[in-house]
């Protein structure tokens, strides 16, 4: 069965319904037992050029989703990337940092948008319409760019961190729970950046989220 591929469907109902500012809205970095959460939106507007291959951020390759963070950043009507920390994390548990992060994204965008696209089966608490999208980085090229915006810019985040704490490889795994991962919270600990709310070996419920 063919993987779906995003499009521009879902921005055009809004679209015909009146609402001018469409923004996309994803994340990355749920399932992670280290770093930020990164959440970004991105109004791509009615002029964004369907033939850039925007895709899912998952199925693209480092260097794809480098190329297509410039485009997006160059291209794009409006965009916005929120980062939450850790320390964050571990206050408002991984659900709640997530539909914050994806509140303050929207509320930051500049011009304002007046209709919102979520990655998820949730909405956040918001001041304008919008809906939940399950599956939304392979239907929505709006999310699809968000989802491009929040990988580079966590990836990149885990790296500095990588040079910063090298004993725990964060370059290699991005925080996530790899078998080298786990070994080297057993050997060192945890780092400063680790969230003190998840475990090294995860719960069932926590590997859901990858």
């Amino acid at each position: 069965m063919p993987r779906l591929r995003p499009t521009l469907e879902l921005e055009q109902r809004a679209w015909e319904q009146g609402f001018q500012r469409v923004a996309g809205v994803d994340e990355a970095g749920r399932g992670p037992l280290a770093g930020p959460l990164v959440v970004a939106a991105v109004v791509l507007g009615d002029r964004w050029n369907p033939e850039h291959p925007l895709n899912d951020s998952k199925q693209l390759s480092a260097e794809a989703r480098d190329a297509l963070f410039t485009v997006i950043r160059q291209e794009a009507h409006a965009y916005r990337i929120v980062v939450v920390s850790p320390a964050q994390v571990d206050e408002w548990n991984i659900l709640q940092a997530t539909l914050r992060g994806m509140a303050r994204s929207l509320e930051r965008l500049k011009p304002a948008p007046d209709y919102a696209l979520i990655d998820g089966n949730r909405l956040p608490e918001l001041s304008l319409a919008g809906e939940a999208v399950v599956k939304g980085d392979t239907r929505s090229l709006s999310i699809a760019a968000a989802s491009i915006l929040a990988k580079v810019v966590r990836d990149r985040l885990m790296q500095v961190y990588g040079r910063r704490y090298p004993e725990w490889g964060f370059a290699e795994h991005m925080g996530y729970p790899t078998r080298k991962h786990r070994e080297a919270i057993a050997q060192y600990g945890l780092s400063p950046i680790h969230r003190r709310s998840f475990r090294s070996s995860p719960r069932p419920e926590q590997l859901s989220l990858l």
